[in-house]
């Protein structure tokens, strides 16, 4: 007997597909396995115990996964078990660390968005002499390197002797950013000016405007630039380390090089600078994974704008 022939019917062909689809799902796959790999080797190598470090580190998996790393880094364990447990000798105070870069970056994301907001308002609503070319040069400032202000800003720092003080450290971020102020701006302009319009035919002021009735209905732009803010001064290391050289002012950053450079055995602690990573890196993925996609949908609305 003849096999039937199946006919591919116009639904199935809809279905099945295309040839372009899966060369796309295939280099977004590989692309996200290159990215997420090397976060994956800090894991790794931050569940193994020191002495089976080098001989297992071509394995994928954790070879005697232990929580131990964890524990030498959070402080508690002593430097006796530390020593016993495989580790080098080197010490690192990841709670004032960790507090630290919390006040670092509070700090830094409140007055930002407090002077972005103010600013962008101004720009979105408000008519004065000179708006248009103070606003390019806003825009400009956003194509200038970040390292070629380190040695103006450090000088400047010097002189007001604000070296290893908090306020050195958050000064020159803690005024509007060229694109913090930009991306508030676009949202502005798309609130309807008639809510705006008519509290002034009431006589209310512009300040009593922007605090009542446009920072209410811009609470998801403003959440998404804290939060990319946040993240950039979380991560933020080169700064920290000219300014606060003491160690009582250290970030987790600063602390975690330190944490490297310290060699009382004559090697790093590769398993406790990798526990330490893990944990200074997770407040980032928590905040990405939360509240990434909220992210993209506003960047991409205010960019529409």
């Amino acid at each position: 007997m003849n096999s039937p022939t199946v006919l591919f019917t116009p639904a199935m062909r809809r279905r099945l597909p295309s040839v372009g689809r899966v060369l796309a799902w295939t280099a977004l796959a590989a692309m996200l396995l290159v990215t997420l790999l090397p976060l994956w080797m800090v894991v790794k190598t931050a569940l193994m115990p020191n002495a089976v470090l080098f001989d297992q580190s071509a394995n994928l998996l954790p070879v005697e996964p232990t929580l131990a790393n964890f524990k030498r880094v959070l402080g508690l364990l002593s430097k006796d078990e530390s020593l016993a447990l495989g580790g080098s000798g080197a010490d690192i105070n990841f709670g004032r660390a960790l507090g630290n870069s919390l006040l670092f970056t509070g700090i830094v994301v409140v007055l930002q968005i407090a002077s972005s907001s103010m600013a962008a308002y101004a720009f979105a609503r408000l008519r004065f002499p000179g708006r248009g070319t103070l606003f390019a040069l806003f825009i400009g400032s956003m194509m200038v390197p970040g390292v070629v202000t380190f040695i103006p800003n450090f000088v400047l720092m010097k002189e007001l002797g604000l070296l290893n003080t908090m306020t050195g450290m958050v000064a020159p971020f803690c005024l509007m950013q060229g694109f913090s102020m930009f991306f508030l701006r676009q949202f502005f302009l798309s609130i309807p000016r008639d809510l705006e319009e008519a509290a002034l035919l009431d006589g209310a002021s512009h300040l009593y405007v922007f605090f009542r009735i446009v920072l209410p209905l811009s609470i998801t732009p403003i959440a998404t630039i804290a939060m990319l803010t946040g993240i950039n001064m979380w991560n933020e290391f080169f700064w920290p380390y000219l300014v606060a050289r003491d160690e009582a002012l250290q970030v987790l950053p600063v602390a975690l090089q330190t944490f490297k450079s310290q060699t009382p055995q004559g090697q790093p602690d590769w398993t406790g600078l990798m526990a330490a990573a893990s944990i200074a890196v997770l407040p980032t993925i928590l905040l990405l994974v939360g509240f990434g996609k909220r992210v993209v949908e506003s960047v991409q609305f205010s960019g529409g704008k």
